[in-house]
């Protein structure tokens, strides 16, 4: 069983474009990953090296010490689901279990077809007549059934209803307690899934902004409301991620460990400390500017 995944100094450029730049990170066995970042950020271009369906321009990825690239073994570790494109794809669900049997020798035809009527998905129709809903519930039947120990969702809810979500969301949640493995999630739908990470990896403009564990990083994350001087004062030094006011009235988004010092003069200020939600602090630490 796969126990690490390590990225050491990931840089991927496409002619002068740079899509990641010195991405260090380690991903451990047993965990739920949410990997977040705006549109273009280059979340698809770091699931594509950690699937080895490309080399990085310099650094390297490995499984458990051994690079994953053009490496046979580390390779059938990783299951990577992705929207893909099936108007030319004539066979059937039943076909592709087939395949996947064959191919997979993780994979659980049984618990396959469990989920095939949890989808309620017609088995004999070619994939091509499936609904986009369908066919991505498909993808989410075959990454969870393949059972291999890193199974990575890139974006892999597209089209599903809300319902269909929710089934998707709570299989992950039972598998990692059936059979624990290292799960990524590439997600868009920050709020409705947050729930399901244990740590999350947050990327801006090709750069790991964030690596942190879910509940550590949610309480760096704050707001602080009251009498502008008062919150101006107390809020002085720190890392500010936005601001609002309203007549005598401000309060501040922040990022960071409120020292003891500043809780103080926060409860002596008779200031009001909120919570933030994990979709807030990603849109502000990846706002414009940033």
């Amino acid at each position: 069983m796969t126990r690490e995944v390590e990225a050491k100094n990931i840089t991927v450029s496409y002619k002068e474009f740079q899509a990641l730049s010195d991405i260090n990170f380690t991903l451990e066995n047993g965990k739920i990953y949410g990997l977040i970042g705006r549109n273009g950020a280059g979340k698809t271009s770091l699931l594509s090296l950690l699937a080895a369906y490309r080399k990085a321009t310099s650094g390297e990825i490995k499984i458990d010490g051994d690079s994953i690239f053009e490496n046979e073994k580390a390779v059938a570790q990783v299951t990577f689901v992705h929207q893909t494109d099936y108007k030319d794809e004539y066979d059937t669900i039943k076909q592709f279990f087939k395949l996947a049997e064959r191919y997979r020798p993780t994979f659980d035809r049984k618990y396959a077809e469990q989920l095939v009527e949890l989808f309620q998905l017609p088995t004999n129709k070619p994939l091509r007549k499936l609904s986009t809903g369908m066919q991505s519930a498909f993808n989410v039947t075959i990454g969870l059934a393949n059972r291999t120990p890193i199974t990575i969702f890139d974006e892999a809810y597209q089209g599903m209803d809300a319902p269909t979500r929710e089934i998707f969301y709570k299989e992950i949640v039972e598998e990692q307690a059936r059979y624990p493995r290292l799960f990524i999630l590439s997600t868009h739908l920050v709020s409705e899934m947050e729930y399901l990470f244990d740590e999350v990896l947050i990327i801006h403009k090709g750069k790991l902004v964030v690596q942190e564990e879910m509940d550590s990083l949610l309480q760096k994350g704050f707001s602080v409301t009251g009498a502008i001087r008062d919150v101006e004062e107390v809020v002085a030094g720190l890392n500010v991620l936005s601001e609002q006011q309203l007549g005598g009235i401000k309060s501040v988004m922040v990022y960071g460990e409120l020292s003891k010092e500043k809780e103080d003069g926060v409860i002596q200020k008779g200031l009001e400390i909120g919570n933030i939600s994990l979709q807030d602090l990603f849109i502000q630490l990846t706002k414009e500017g940033n």
